[in-house]
């Protein structure tokens, strides 16, 4: 949506207000106006869809056990939580950024809240073994990055579906992704625990996840 520089005048006090508005919710002065003529006319702009999206998927979140939601989203962010039933109790976070323009849907980043360097080992190990196993499931490897307890994944919609698809559809896609991730790293650190090897159940279940999940690629 192409923007552009209007010269308007406004009362001291209007603008006030607006600024208070603004604080609560981290934007701008000009991107709250913008949201409240636009709610005004009734013109949804491609801010208040992702924020309807993410709106949507902290809502499916808080029906969950699995995760929980960390802050209220924003426009383009939420940020989500899940704890591990592992020594330290670390917790595992989830910061989903939708991106306003362009083929992508969005970047997903996840790190771990812990000094310990064999807990941030183990989550390498599982990161790459995760990368390993979408490129095996889906052919190709998604643009990804993982390295000693972070990984980051762009979130790609296949075209053929994404044109048609609702901001329902869009936010389930989302979750249910992170929800399947998170399901595999706590699979991961039981098998560890256990001296076992969960390759081959992280991919059954990464394999059913896409069979019930076209839209995200």
């Amino acid at each position: 949506m192409n923007k552009s520089v209007y010269s308007i005048v406004l009362s001291d006090d209007v603008v006030a207000q607006v600024d208070r508005l603004a604080y609560k919710a981290g934007i701008s002065r000009s991107g709250m106006i913008n949201r409240i003529l636009a709610e005004y006319v009734s013109y949804v702009t491609p801010e208040q869809r992702l924020r309807d999206i993410l709106g949507q998927a902290a809502s499916l979140v808080e029906a969950m056990d699995q995760l929980q939601v960390m802050l209220q989203p924003s426009d383009t962010h939420l940020a989500l939580k899940s704890a591990l039933r592992y020594k330290y109790n670390p917790t595992v976070r989830y910061s989903v950024e939708l991106y306003k323009s362009g083929e992508a849907l969005g970047e997903l980043r996840v790190t771990m809240r812990t000094q310990n360097k064999t807990l941030i080992a183990c989550l390498g190990d599982f990161f790459r073994l995760w990368a390993a196993v979408e490129q095996h499931v889906l052919g190709e490897l998604p643009p990804c990055a993982a390295g000693e307890g972070r990984y980051s994944r762009t979130l790609m919609l296949d075209p053929a579906l994404a044109q048609t698809a609702t901001g329902e559809q869009l936010s389930r896609a989302i979750i249910d992704y992170v929800e399947t991730l998170d399901r595999c790293i706590k699979l991961w650190f039981e098998a560890q625990a256990q001296g076992i090897d969960a390759g081959e159940q992280i991919i059954h279940i990464y394999r059913t996840y896409k069979q019930n999940h076209l839209l995200l690629k």
